[in-house]
């Protein structure tokens, strides 16, 4: 077991002890990575951590590639949307005007006096207006139906 050094009994005191030392070091370092590996709650809140810091990275590289497409959809689309939707917006505009002035052209002046003074309350209110007229328009059609079946 223990061989005789120059010195004797005391050299292989010291490797003795020099080797417990070891020992009981790794053996702690043992333990620990045991420890470490039975303790679940701590694992998970690593992994949680671990995940969050992915999900956070993609969410990055997600928002960066949909602005990305964005521009690039707006640089190929924009303009000829916005050139189309201004003239049908015009287009809208000088139709709107045009039945207007007939509508007025054919309106009796009692009418067209009271629809002036009520003009400006109403536009306020064009929720209310555009119910209103939404439901006489209705009302008008279930009139004037044809109602088949019933005689």
């Amino acid at each position: 077991m223990n061989q005789p050094s120059q010195d004797g009994q005391s050299a292989s005191s010291d490797e003795l002890r020099e080797q417990v030392e070891e020992v009981r070091g790794e053996l702690g370092r043992t333990v620990q990575a045991l420890a470490a590996k039975t303790d679940v709650q701590a694992r998970a809140r690593q992994k949680a951590a671990e995940v969050r810091q992915q999900a956070a990275a993609k969410a990055g590289q997600l928002r960066t590639k949909a602005a990305d497409v964005t521009h690039v959809v707006e640089d190929k689309v924009a303009h000829p949307v916005k050139d189309k939707a201004g003239e049908v917006s015009r287009q809208a505009r000088a139709k709107t005007a045009q039945a207007g002035h007939l509508i007025g052209d054919k309106m009796p002046e009692p009418v067209r006096r009271t629809a002036a003074r009520g003009a400006p309350a109403l536009r306020g209110r064009r929720t209310v207006v555009l119910t209103a007229v939404a439901g006489g328009a209705v009302l008008v059609w279930l009139v004037c139906r044809p109602r088949s079946g019933k005689r």
